[in-house]
């Protein structure tokens, strides 16, 4: 009797975890389907869009759909995203994956839940996604992003800002203030995503990943 209550639990034990490893991974499969249609919206947004010269010349993209308003303290924000850089062949990285907390965010209009898009420009900007911490407005500058597709790279679009941002809520996207707001990289997120440990710079600027999984590869193909 104790042998075959022995050999059930081998069984159930292997099916919990075969059970158990697709609902882990589902929560990041679901966070990229999110960041890449909030980026389609973006690209596609009958309001304007973002601008050409912008879209050319960024480094890196970040994207990080319903990020929450606090309950407490004025402005403060939460949410978790994705993010891909562009090597010097131009082309775009595996997903790392990353948090945004706090500052005081310019666009409000009411809501509660926004999804935002940042444009990385600079060598400088990008250390926010290879560190533990970075401060958008003190380490890097940081912008409200032009709106409209006809924009012309005037004297903002070149470079004076190191990143550029955008969010997007009950439908409208608008250019945003992000000062004060707390960049890093989300290691957990990284570990279950890939199954292993992985340092953000591998990912984003080396492209050493052990396997790039399908949905990823989908948020790569729409970059521009």
């Amino acid at each position: 009797m104790k042998n075959n209550k022995i050999s059930t639990l081998g069984l159930i034990f292997p099916l919990v975890a075969c059970l158990t490893l697709p609902l882990l991974g589902d929560k990041f499969v679901d966070r990229v389907e999110e960041a890449t249609n909030a980026y389609k919206a973006l690209i596609k947004a009958k309001d304007g869009g973002v601008p050409a010269s912008l879209l050319e010349k960024c480094r890196c993209v970040v994207v990080i759909p319903h990020v929450i308003k606090a309950a407490f303290g004025f402005g403060g924000r939460h949410g978790k995203g994705i993010a891909s850089c562009k090597g010097k062949k131009g082309k775009w990285s595996p997903l790392s994956f990353v948090k945004l907390t706090g500052g005081s965010f310019g666009f409000q209009i009411g809501a509660q839940s926004s999804d935002m898009v940042l444009f990385l420009m600079t060598d400088k900007s990008i250390q926010g996604l290879l560190g533990s911490k970075f401060t958008l407005g003190a380490d890097a500058s940081v912008a409200a992003g032009p709106v409209g597709r006809s924009v012309a790279a005037d004297t903002d679009i070149t470079l004076r800002a190191e990143i550029y941002s955008y969010a997007r809520s009950k439908g409208l996207f608008a250019g945003i203030s992000l000062e004060g707001a707390s960049l890093r990289a989300d290691s957990t997120a990284i570990k279950k995503f890939y199954g292993q440990e992985l340092e953000p710079k591998a990912i984003l600027i080396d492209h050493k990943v052990p396997k790039i999984p399908y949905i990823a590869r989908e948020f790569t193909k729409v970059l521009p």
